[in-house]
């Protein structure tokens, strides 16, 4: 009975081994392709490349952006009631991301020609395929985002979401579930934004409403959606 006991000891020791093994080579492999350290001390993966898209290209796609995306404004049930999402959103991507949050199904519409040559250039930076984007208009300050997981069960185990900022700064926030280590992050024009690994696990993060006079921002964030 205790050989038996030693052996499981030693095939779980075998096994935490390995799985820290793949997670340090996939943290190296993420490395090499940004060109960065991991902002994250422990539990996932934080990317961020400054000015992936310099001043000019930023500018015009902003403005792009802002002219020809369908913003709408939604609203999500929360404790019982409906409730104005305090920015505007717009869901695309190919026909079968259908995307399910805040109670609500997301039907995807099709990728406009600038969406479609964004998404081309953020695959080709983090070697992964993305089919679907979200893309949220913080029109001032007083709009924001809640603190928040992307781990809906959708988006799979450990998901590679990337996030690009356009128009003025905001403030990004991150506290750990457990620990309550917290990191803050200013995302500016053109900058991209990398979360991967078992950050969803174990890290939220938030847009926070801000006093500071601020002008229009756009947000897209790139995901891949798994068929059920």
């Amino acid at each position: 009975m205790r050989l038996t006991q030693i052996i499981r000891s030693l095939r779980q020791l075998e096994l935490e081994i390995i799985f820290l093994c793949r997670a340090e080579a996939f943290i190296l492999k993420h490395r090499l392709i940004f060109d960065a350290a991991n902002l994250i001390p422990f539990d996932g993966e934080l990317y961020l490349i400054k000015q992936f898209y310099n001043l000019p290209e930023s500018d015009l796609l902003f403005a792009q952006l802002q002219a020809d995306l369908a913003w709408q404004e939604e609203a999500i049930f929360i404790y019982g009631r409906w409730v104005k999402v305090p920015r505007l959103m717009c869901w695309y991507g190919d026909s079968d991301a259908w995307y399910r949050y805040s109670g609500v199904n997301h039907q995807p519409m099709p990728w406009t020609s600038t969406l479609q040559a964004i998404r081309e250039k953020v695959e080709q930076q983090c070697q992964c395929v993305f089919n679907s984007v979200l893309a949220n208009l913080y029109r001032d300050g007083n709009d924001s985002m809640g603190c928040h997981s992307d781990d809906e069960k959708e988006l799979g185990l450990n998901p590679v979401i990337v996030s690009l900022s356009l128009g003025d700064e905001r403030l990004f926030k991150l506290h750990h579930k457990k620990t309550k280590d917290k990191l803050d992050i200013v995302l500016g024009h053109g900058d991209l934004l990398v979360m991967a690994g078992t950050l969803q696990h174990h890290w939220m993060h938030s847009v926070p409403k801000t006093k500071k006079p601020k002008t229009p921002r756009i947000n897209l964030t790139f995901r891949k959606i798994k068929a059920d």
